[in-house]
């Protein structure tokens, strides 16, 4: 499937962030987030959550994870694998906007997650932050090539 393509990780750390309105289940957002996982990390990877209120007062929960180092390599994998050609050259086309200050965001499609699919959304996603350790832009997109998730 993936596997670690160098043993020098290029990657500092990637925070996952998800909202779970009041009319979605947690659990089954849980669980498309988990699916976006390595199968060997699901139980280690721990999530904070915070109550929040909607603009007309609807209970919103926030549940953000990070995952470092090689976590996060196989995390960054596992996108790079599962993400559709289509999606890749999406997002290649649009690499910059997703770029800043050496954090690329990357936004994936929760019912698809759910259905152990990743797909690219921009409506209501499951939210990475992928913190690279060097944030040279040209070099982002170099590593993201290699690693298979820009074509």
């Amino acid at each position: 499937m993936w596997c670690c393509l160098s043993s020098r990780v290029p990657i500092a750390y990637i925070d996952i962030r998800v909202f779970v309105h009041a009319t979605e289940d947690v659990d089954k957002v849980l669980t498309a987030v988990r699916n976006i996982f390595p199968q060997e990390m699901i139980s280690t990877v721990s999530f904070k959550h915070t109550s929040l209120t909607g603009h007309h007062g609807n209970p919103i929960m926030l549940f953000e994870a990070r995952v470092k180092d090689k976590n996060a390599q196989a995390v960054f994998e596992k996108l790079a694998f599962g993400l559709s050609i289509l999606d890749k050259e999406i997002l290649s086309n649009e690499i910059m906007q997703h770029l800043d200050n050496g954090n690329l965001y990357i936004r994936i499609d929760k019912q698809s997650a759910y259905s152990n699919e990743l797909k690219l959304s921009k409506v209501d996603p499951i939210h990475f932050r992928i913190h690279f350790k060097k944030p040279i832009e040209e070099e982002i997109v170099g590593i993201c090539k290699k690693f298979g998730l820009l074509p």
